[in-house]
């Protein structure tokens, strides 16, 4: 028997939980620097409400509707003698990679919080900062034992249950980490000198756009709005299968992505009005994290409390998307091979410490393994894959599955997604959900290639 979530707060935080990760704290404050700031944050939140939401939802219902994981769901809907179940196969294989790389990045979080409790970061100048994090990166030991502890902690929790293991440790730390974010925000908010990262951040000013170019914002905030829910490859369709029929779809899946950006707004009121405070440029990139943010700490008072409490953050966040991808992950082998869930925690633990290896050991031992060019690593060909191919196309499969008489179609679709109360998918967008949202789709996909291409 199938099992089910405790409670629908349960299945809205563990579906955020999923979408929320690194991308929302670590990519959205330094994007948004980037491309304007303001501005780009109001065309980011249109392109989540017109893409990624209906998209969300087509994924839950499919997850809803067949009461299977990716391993089996489209064989419940698809009509006979049709090959969308190649797709599950293909989802299957996301999950893994996507957290042969995952591991890695949420075992330095971790790090990253015992390193600045301990006080292993204070008091050091940038040079030294940015030298501590390379130090990190180089050490075999560090990064395997950091990604091993990130797998047990994963496959340890979910090993107790759907509800018992998962929901009831997601719950605790997603609470956690809105509260924490919460108090860091008013920390940075308060800072003498924070007025003009606040402005920059929250009042649009066309002069930003200007430098940047509109086109490229509209692309950025469209290209934002799309992976931050982790779309494509049948993370979110597991947790549909995990709900009963109480509430529709599209209702639950805005509610989802107004969590997932709520968390991804206040991470740039802890990031900016920070960066302005002490003068630091907020085009700074992904080291924004690791390396000018321990800056920042080093800077303020009690500084070591705060930069504790962000990596706590930033650590829960990274755990959130490990937790709920590995459920998607034992889900799958327990119904294609019949596992009970702890059988399927060993095989999937040992096989997934194997798995997250290269990635791990891809900043020393394997640094000579460069996939694109000399400075790129494991980790840029996992992503590469997953973020560029997988989620986009994955995505687009979903969204013809839901929309064409080939597949499962528009009225199965829309009558699973409006079952129960809640927002309801109305008869007007059939033409917009059925063409316009798979040429957005593919707009996303065309750029992301061709900006990776040019940037070789």
């Amino acid at each position: 028997m199938r099992e089910h979530l405790g409670s629908r707060l349960g299945f809205i935080l563990l579906s955020a939980g999923c979408a929320i990760g690194i991308g929302n704290v670590w990519k959205f404050p330094y994007t948004v620097g980037q491309n304007g700031g303001a501005l780009f944050v109001l065309i980011y939140l249109f392109f989540l409400v017109v893409m990624g939401v209906p998209v969300l939802a087509m994924e839950f219902s499919v997850g809803r509707a067949s009461q299977r994981s990716a391993a089996k769901m489209y064989q419940q809907l698809e009509p006979k003698g049709t090959k969308w179940h190649y797709h599950g196969k293909v989802c299957i294989a996301g999950n893994y990679l996507l957290m042969m790389f995952y591991t890695t990045v949420a075992g330095w979080m971790m790090y990253y919080f015992f390193a600045t409790a301990k006080g292993d970061i204070a008091g050091k100048d940038p040079t030294a900062i940015g030298q501590y994090f390379e130090k990190v990166q180089q050490s075999p030991i560090i990064t395997v034992v950091c990604m091993a502890i990130a797998v047990i902690i994963g496959f340890g929790v979910c090993s107790f249950g759907l509800k018992n293991g998962l929901e009831r440790i997601t719950k605790v730390m997603m609470i956690a980490l809105v509260v924490i974010m919460v108090v860091l925000a008013v920390n940075s908010i308060f800072l003498d000198g924070s007025e003009e990262g606040i402005k920059f951040y929250l009042m649009p000013n066309v002069e930003n756009i200007k430098k940047v170019g509109i086109a490229n914002v509209v692309v950025a905030a469209m290209n934002q709005a799309f992976f931050t829910l982790s779309l494509g490859i049948g993370g979110m369709a597991i947790f549909g299968s995990y709900i009963d029929k109480k509430r529709s779809l599209l209702g639950e899946a805005l509610n989802v992505g107004l969590l997932d950006t709520f968390v991804a707004l206040t991470s740039g009121l802890i990031i900016f009005p920070a960066c302005f405070a002490y003068g630091v440029d907020v085009n700074s990139g992904p080291s924004l994290i690791f390396i000018t943010l321990p800056n920042i700490f080093n800077n303020i008072p009690l500084g070591r409390l705060w930069g504790s409490l962000f990596f706590v953050f930033m650590s829960f966040a990274a755990l959130s998307t490990v937790l709920t991808v590995f459920e998607g992950i034992l889900s799958a082998t327990m119904e294609l091979f019949g596992w009970n869930r702890k059988k399927a925690c060993i095989i999937n633990g040992i096989a997934m410490l194997l798995l997250s290896l290269p990635c791990a050991l891809g900043f020393n031992l394997l640094s000579d393994v460069t996939p694109f060019d000399g400075n790129s690593t494991i980790m840029d060909l996992e992503d590469f894959i997953v973020s560029n191919i997988l989620l986009p196309l994955g995505s687009l499969v979903f969204v013809f599955f839901c929309t064409r008489k080939i597949g499962w179609g528009w009225d199965n679709f829309v009558k699973e997604a409006n079952e129960g109360k809640g927002l309801k998918v109305k008869k007007f967008m059939k033409g917009y959900m059925t063409w316009v949202i798979p040429l957005m789709i593919l707009i996303v996909f065309i750029i992301g290639i061709v900006n990776f291409v040019n940037n070789l």
